[in-house]
């Protein structure tokens, strides 16, 4: 059974409970309490506001691999995709099968359930717990730095949402998926941990690149001496960090929700049955890089001072007060030569009148309208048309 042949079938077992980014702690503890016998469930601790952060045990394999997600409070693809797998592992095949007479996982959704409360990266007390690995000042990070000091897992999985404003190089196309084997020292060097984590990162990009051509990248490998990702790594456990982007028309991530469940049982798989050890670490630096050569909007033949010029513009996301919803502002990022740019949404000024100013680095406020016709419109900031 492949991965193409699992996704074809992913109605079967998707978590229908989770329809959206805004879901809540009081969500996920009945699906969490409500797992069979052979998921083995243990509050790890609370957090800030009093909320259970909660690992699931399931395997008897001798590999161990924990993973983790929504770090970020605001960054949900990942817990999505782990409460499919956990649907998943309630099936009957192979991989299942494999996965339980070779591996023992130990998965921790929602690292920081005060965030998703706010639908906010930070914790209750505003630290970026993905940068409170040498202080632990937060008890969240406390909880997740002594679970992998118990566990002492071979392999993770470092589950997060990135800005969908990353591209991959050479495509024009939205990072759907990124991926990296982060780095355990400042010199980036390559130990045999972090040559498993990008074996295996490799292995998945074989399998989800056929499914998602031209929207995976790998992450600049820079290190991070407060994060997770790159502590872990150095304390041995090979470490896979997946990053979820952008998709066209898919705001709420459903779609991408199957890549990333697929990605996570791809490694998984790869894991077990010990194939990313056909892979090299060419195959892993063959990844094509990330870069931000696209825009949320861009909008070409606009004539400005006299001369022609492209407008690349950007919303920031912010939540609303409820942590349920949100909403954007827009503004205008850059000016100029942008042919060598693309966007999730693409215009063309030609022949259109254009009312009020664009202006560099300020908040989108004008239209442009063809024949009377509104083709685009924003106000202070806002989107009206």
């Amino acid at each position: 059974m492949n991965i193409k042949s699992i996704l074809a079938h992913y109605s079967t077992f998707e978590e229908k409970a989770l329809t959206n980014r805004f879901f809540k702690h009081k969500d996920i503890l009945p699906l969490i309490n409500h797992l069979p016998i052979e998921f083995k469930v243990e509050q790890l601790g609370i957090s800030v506001r009093g909320r259970s952060i909660n690992a699931i045990k399931w395997g008897q394999g001798e590999t161990k691999v924990m993973l983790w997600s929504q770090m970020h409070g605001d960054e949900a693809t990942g817990t999505m995709a782990l409460f499919d797998l956990l649907s998943f592992l309630q099936t009957e095949n192979e991989i299942v099968k494999l996965l339980n007479e070779s591996c023992e996982l130990l998965m921790i959704p929602m690292v920081n359930p005060d965030g998703a409360e706010m639908f906010t990266r930070r914790n209750a007390q505003q630290i970026d717990i993905n940068r409170d690995f040498l202080q632990t000042a937060t008890p969240e990070a406390k909880i997740l730095r002594q679970a992998r000091d118990h566990f002492q897992p071979h392999f993770g999985f470092n589950l997060h949402d990135q800005t969908t404003l990353w591209s991959v190089d050479g495509t024009l196309k939205p990072a759907t998926l990124s991926f990296l084997a982060p780095a355990f020292d400042k010199a980036v060097s390559v130990n045999e941990i972090r040559k498993k984590a990008m074996l295996v990162i490799a292995a998945i990009f074989k399998d989800l690149d056929e499914l998602l051509p031209q929207h995976i990248g790998l992450f600049d490998d820079e290190y991070e001496p407060r994060a997770f990702g790159d502590n872990f790594q150095n304390a041995g456990t090979s470490t896979i960090l997946i990053e979820a982007g952008g998709y066209q028309n898919d705001a709420e991530k459903q779609q991408i929700r199957q890549y990333y469940f697929a990605s996570i049982l791809s490694g998984l798989q790869a894991i077990s049955s010990h194939n990313y050890t056909s892979h090299s670490i060419e195959d892993y630096f063959a990844i094509p890089k990330n870069n931000k050569q696209i825009f949320h909007i861009l909008v070409h033949h606009v004539v400005l001072d006299g001369i022609e010029v492209s407008v690349g513009i950007n919303y920031d996301e912010c939540p609303n007060a409820d942590g349920n919803s949100t909403y954007k502002t827009y503004s205008v990022q850059d000016i100029g030569d942008l042919s060598f740019c693309d966007a999730y949404e693409v215009y063309d000024a030609l022949h259109c009148t254009l009312q009020g100013n664009i202006l560099f680095n300020s908040a989108a406020d004008f239209e442009l309208s063809h024949e009377n016709q509104l083709v685009l419109a924003f106000k202070n900031g806002y989107l009206i048309h």
